[in-house]
């Protein structure tokens, strides 16, 4: 089982916020992306791959105040962003809030972390359209939307459908223009930094520097406005 850097996710109050905030600081106008009606959210894209991360790429997503409730229900969105704490920091800037991990075997991997009393969340089915044709997922998703260690933990991602024999034909790396920006690296530091050692090695992701400390995410990013860095601050 391996697992690498899939995207990063950087939480805005509102798309229009988002895509401000990303001319300003990373001098680029990000592309367009799709909603999450289950979710109630609606997202925008760009491709950040390099040569140490492949796949990577950058997702600003936001509450679609525009999406119809009742479909909902009452399920909790994902990545804590119905969070009262998340909303109110989002709110003043759009924040780096967690990344997603792409795995080659969701379930096996979804496994070994419950063996480490690490409870990841159902693995749900998803889709969606694009310009390359449409992009099938499976993810886990936490019933209360939690992201699990201050979003240093990573939400889990498998590509393709599930009898696909080229997974990652379909990507979303394959259908975004390059952007200008490239993902240099991703640091965690975290109080229970040797469980997130652990939690990494079990799922085979590496390349991640892990560090006891203060909650955080730091992405290093080259980009047209030279070298940024993003953190997540432990909210």
């Amino acid at each position: 089982m391996t697992s690498q850097i899939d995207h990063l996710v950087v939480m805005a109050s509102t798309l229009e916020a988002g895509v401000a905030w990303c001319e300003a600081t990373l001098g680029i106008t990000p592309a367009a992306g799709g909603e999450h009606e289950k979710y109630g959210t609606h997202n925008r894209l760009f491709k950040i791959a390099s040569p140490k991360h492949p796949l990577a790429y950058f997702e600003i997503i936001a509450i679609n105040p525009d999406a119809v409730t009742a479909k909902r229900s009452n399920v909790a969105r994902w990545f804590d962003m119905d969070d009262k704490a998340l909303q109110k920091a989002v709110a003043q800037e759009p924040r780096l809030v967690t990344f997603v991990a792409s795995t080659d075997d969701i379930k096996t991997a979804r496994h070994t972390l419950r063996t480490q009393e690490i409870e990841r969340g159902q693995i749900v089915h998803a889709s969606r359209k694009s310009n390359k044709g449409t992009l099938n997922w499976q993810i886990t998703v936490r019933e209360d939307g939690e992201r699990l260690f201050n979003g240093c933990l990573p939400t889990l991602i498998q590509w393709g459908k599930l009898d696909a024999a080229e997974p990652l034909r379909l990507h979303p790396r394959n259908s975004l223009p390059r952007s200008g920006v490239t993902l240099q690296s991703i640091a965690i530091s975290h109080p229970s930094g040797p469980k997130l050692q652990a939690a990494y090695e079990a799922i085979g992701l590496q390349g991640i520097a892990i560090e006891t400390g203060p909650a955080n995410i730091t992405a290093t990013l080259q980009t047209p406005k030279g070298l940024v860095q993003l953190h997540s601050l432990g909210i």
